[in-house]
């Protein structure tokens, strides 16, 4: 998936959205992209930050920020020879709406009936 969880013509539970919302749980099931992202919560940071930072090599970095990318959970922005990434927050507030969709209805659940024998 490219940039942000789609948020225009499929409701949330709707395939597309699952779909869009399995790309970016899946990127975020990576405790190296956790701990990227956890980095960026300050702010942008440039690759060479990062790769100091985390203390990672910095081919391993970029195929994880690919991943955080293409997921839409990060932006990147160039200067020059240096790139800069940061959070997308349209995409961290469009998963946080989906996982909230996912609980339902505050209060008490219908309790479903035990399936008649046939």
């Amino acid at each position: 998936m490219r940039g942000a969880l789609k948020t225009s013509g499929k409701r949330p539970g709707g395939r597309l959205a699952i779909i869009e919302a399995g790309a970016v749980l899946r990127a975020l099931a990576d405790d190296n992209r956790l701990r990227i992202l956890t980095r960026l919560r300050k702010g942008e940071q440039c690759v060479c930050t990062l790769v100091d930072a985390l203390d990672c090599a910095q081919p391993l970095l970029s195929h994880h920020l690919r991943v955080l990318k293409e997921a839409g959970l990060v932006v990147d922005r160039r200067e020059g020879r240096w790139t800069y990434y940061a959070i997308n927050d349209q995409t961290v507030e469009t998963i946080e709406r989906f996982l909230c969709d996912l609980r339902g209805p505050v209060g008490p659940k219908p309790v479903s009936r035990p399936c008649a024998d046939a």
